[in-house]
């Protein structure tokens, strides 16, 4: 019985070690491999006669006998942990495998199974009695810790039904957050504040669970907007869906909406609701959104004022010329003192223009800067064949700065996306303005080399190549050269 005994405590001593190891690294071939382990020690039990289902034999030492039974033992203490892993492993869907839950269940039952058989078949114990006092123990344990056992079932219906899963979305019971961890007593949450939240399964299973993850391709945002009701609704609503527009990332279906929501003494509330792929795109798409909106709403002449309230002084308003203002909401010029954006609003020409119409066709050497008052431009590149989206243009935007700073041809075409409004200024009319006014060139560098550096990325064809220097620096010679300034 020597050498059985040796070679049984050696095979343990494997598949110890493969366990421990975690050696081969894909799990399906350490199971196989542990099995094999397994299948090895049965046979070299039952060849034996070490039989697990019977009491070792008396024959030999007290320390022989008692190495079988432990021998024994392990062989049905392994055998239901190998049995967890098969089904845990091979039956059980991958969503359940994360969360855990099930596999926790088997693995219990399956050793509670085990310990009464080791000690029903190896020690030979009478279990009939075990079993009923067990039985009494488990009413108290029950009745002692019926909120643990009612997380545990609750987890159960939870990973049943799958109202969620392991890195999605979710608001439960009015807390929102990420879903890092489902065990069998909990659902633990990562909120927007980093926070870790743990929400019982108890709690979940009674609430109510939405899940902005599903579908995985589509979630909703709405802002809300509080306007003046001296606005007419008519003109809030165009300048609004302009501002839907404007936003590449809105989802064309389900197609986005505009509402007037409620009407007060004090302002109208119109609701703005779109649609996104990708949960990671609400919230800079709400705050692009947001931007669109107070620009296309400013251009529209909507007065963001609350009623009552008193209207500040605006000289920009007082002298009634519409160009100066087109210039205040351009963020290029908006610093400009009053008088500078006078002279330069008398170089302005103004183009009104339909949807479809092409403003810039690629290739082309724009001499003039483009100001956008009213509308959506649509900048398209081309990438061999493939025309690819790269930008909109809204109210106080600009385009056409590649062929009016540095003579290079345009990269895009830009299309209008709806009737609208632009300016044009020349070069004879921004040339004084560069002169005095040397931050505007290069604010304009940093914004043109920013779009030649994204166009880049997506590996669109290239202008000629310029000198070693970096693009940037290279925009602020060739604007010096072209129109002659001296800083």
């Amino acid at each position: 019985m020597d050498n059985p005994l040796i070679f049984g405590f050696a095979l343990v001593a494997i598949d110890v070690a493969v366990w421990r190891s975690a050696v081969p690294r894909n799990e399906v071939a350490r199971l196989l491999t542990r099995l094999c382990i397994y299948g090895a020690l049965s046979a070299l039990l039952f060849n034996s006669g070490l039989s697990p289902f019977s009491e070792p034999p008396l024959e030999g030492s007290r320390a022989l006998h008692v190495a079988g039974a432990v021998l024994e033992i392990i062989w049905w203490l392994t055998g239901a942990r190998l049995l967890s892993i098969v089904l845990d492993t091979l039956f059980l869907p991958k969503t359940w495998r994360r969360q855990r839950l099930f596999e926790d269940i088997f693995g219990a039952v399956a050793f509670l199974a085990a310990v009464v058989a080791s000690l029903a078949f190896v020690l030979e114990l009478p279990v009939r009695g075990l079993v009923a006092t067990s039985g009494a123990l488990a009413i108290v344990v029950g009745l002692a810790i019926q909120s643990t056992l009612s997380d545990v079932f609750a987890g159960i219906v939870i990973n049943t039904t799958e109202p969620y899963e392991v890195g999605n979305w979710v608001s439960i019971d009015g807390v929102e957050g990420k879903v890092l961890e489902m065990n069998w007593r909990a659902t633990h949450l990562l909120t927007g504040q980093g926070d870790v939240i743990i929400v019982p399964n108890a709690v979940a299973a009674k609430a109510k669970i939405t899940n902005s993850s599903r579908p995985a391709a589509l979630h909703g945002l709405t802002i809300t907007l509080e306007i003046t009701p001296e606005a007419r609704p008519g003109v809030v609503l165009d300048a609004l869906r302009l501002a839907l527009e404007g936003v590449r990332a809105v989802l064309a279906d389900p197609a986005p909406s505009v509402l007037v929501k409620g009407a007060s003494v004090q302002s109208l509330s119109y609701e703005v609701t779109a649609f996104v792929d990708d949960m990671g795109k609400k919230a800079a798409v709400a705050n692009e959104l947001y931007d669109l909106c107070y620009r296309h709403l400013a251009a529209a002449g909507v007065d963001l004022r609350g009623p009552g309230d008193p209207r500040p002084h605006d000289p920009v308003a007082a002298s009634g010329d519409g160009r100066i203002a087109v210039l205040r909401r351009a963020q290029l010029f908006a610093a400009l003192p009053l008088d500078e954006l006078a002279r330069l609003a008398q170089g302005l020409s103004c183009h009104a223009y339909e949807a479809g119409e092409v403003l810039i066709t690629s290739g082309s050497v724009s001499d003039a800067l483009t100001i956008i008052d009213s509308g959506v431009l649509s900048a398209v590149a081309s990438k061999g064949a493939e025309q690819i989206e790269v930008a909109r243009f809204g109210p106080g935007e600009t385009c056409g700065e590649d062929g009016l700073l540095a003579g290079l041809p345009a990269r895009v075409t830009v299309t209008a996306l709806t009737n609208g409004v632009i300016y044009r200024a020349n070069k004879d009319a921004l040339t004084p303005v560069f002169k005095n006014y040397p931050h505007i060139v290069q604010s304009m560098c940093g914004l043109l080399s920013r779009r030649q550096q994204s166009l880049d990325k997506l590996g669109t064809s290239k202008p000629a190549a310029q000198s070693e220097e970096s693009f940037l620096q290279w925009l602020i010679d060739r604007v010096r050269e072209l129109h002659d300034l001296t800083f």
